[in-house]
């Protein structure tokens, strides 16, 4: 009987050692809408998603930023690090939609940014940057037509989509680490100055297995781009693969390492 009863006890407590430690495992979910982002047109959603990455930044554990199905409709949007924890995944069922006025972008010089975070990683979801209007602006001529970026240091970005971007749709500027795969870029093949990937001032950067369609150069790189690894991509409408704009600066560092394989272009354009 007590052989009986000292089995029981120690079942017991192995099973609560082991919830135990299960719970302590599971991230903290920070749903956007519980901190007030609406999915309908009329909601200004980005100081919801702004307090659930704080909430998400300085917390020590795993954490999820969830964005749940819906368009969301968000101003410029900065994720501040650096964080107290380094796996914090954002998690995108949704669409952020950008505003379609571009100079409310375009004086902030960026919709979305990263800066500053280690261990980050973007997972899933539409960016929609409505940049149709911006276009129109550059192909008229003017010379006073904003522009916008993502800035992405230590992350990695998967199975997202980028359409309509107003300027390049993403953006890997005096990072390292930064790894991108499964990601679509779309946008008319009219479009000006639409780079799908651009990579400066950063090394170790990976693109895999992502579609681009756009109006410029699929990928670009500029001054500083190294250790750069491009593998099965297609590229088309578009520019191509670039390495340019080189040279404007005194001593700039040059682009260095770049391998390029498996990659498919079509409706290619030089011009």
């Amino acid at each position: 009987m007590i052989k009986s009863s000292s089995l029981f006890v120690a079942v017991v407590i192995f099973f609560l050692a082991a919830t135990s430690v299960a719970s302590a495992s599971q991230p903290s979910v920070y749903r956007v809408t519980d901190y007030g982002a609406r999915a309908d047109p009329k909601t200004d959603s980005t100081s919801a998603l702004s307090d659930a990455w704080r909430k998400a930044c300085s917390d020590p554990r795993p954490s999820v930023v969830y964005v749940p199905h819906g368009r969301f409709h968000v101003r410029n949007l900065g994720f501040e690090g650096p964080c107290r924890s380094k796996d914090i995944l954002v998690r995108i069922d949704g669409t952020l939609v950008a505003p379609s006025d571009y100079s409310v972008i375009g004086n902030a010089k960026n919709w979305i940014l990263f800066h500053d975070v280690d261990g980050v990683r973007i997972s899933g979801g539409i960016l929609d940057g409505q940049g149709t209007g911006l276009w129109s602006c550059k192909l008229d001529g003017r010379k006073d037509c904003p522009t916008g970026a993502m800035n992405s240091k230590n992350v990695e970005i998967d199975g997202l989509t980028s359409i309509n971007s107003q300027k390049f749709h993403i953006a890997v500027t005096g990072c390292q680490n930064v790894n991108l795969r499964d990601i679509t870029v779309a946008a008319l093949g009219t479009s000006p100055n639409t780079d799908g990937i651009h990579i400066e001032k950063s090394t170790l950067v990976s693109v895999l297995n992502s579609t681009i369609s756009t109006g410029d150069d699929c990928i670009s790189m500029g001054p500083g781009a190294r250790n750069v690894w491009i593998e099965r991509v297609a590229c088309g409408p578009g520019h191509g693969i670039s390495i340019g704009s080189l040279g404007w600066k005194f001593q700039e560092p040059g682009v260095q390492n770049v391998t390029v394989k498996r990659v498919h272009f079509t409706l290619h354009r030089d011009d």
